[in-house]
């Protein structure tokens, strides 16, 4: 059990100890839950950390939809170079 001081702004310093076991960093969420006698600190997950390096071994959207959009505009061209070397019709 480690015991602290309240500042007169209503600031607490967590002990190291704590902050280690919970893995506190810097800039850390915390979740502050009161009870009816007491009020407990939980560690938030860093979402961004966790999420980080999940993807790396899927394929990537990104080269799909840059290959996709190369197919189209061949599309594109070639259609744009059967439109311009048709024979004009004649009008008879």
């Amino acid at each position: 059990m480690s015991l602290v001081r309240m500042s007169t702004k209503g600031q607490i310093v967590i002990p190291k100890v704590v902050r280690e076991k919970l893995g506190l960093k810097p800039n850390s969420r915390i979740k502050l839950e009161l009870f009816e006698d007491h009020a407990e600190i939980s560690a938030l997950p860093d979402y961004v950390q966790e999420l980080r390096g999940i993807l790396k071994d899927k394929p990537s959207m990104t080269e799909d939809l840059l290959r996709e959009h190369g197919n189209e505009v061949k599309a594109d061209e070639g259609l744009l170079i059967r439109v311009l070397h048709q024979e004009p019709e004649s009008e008879g």
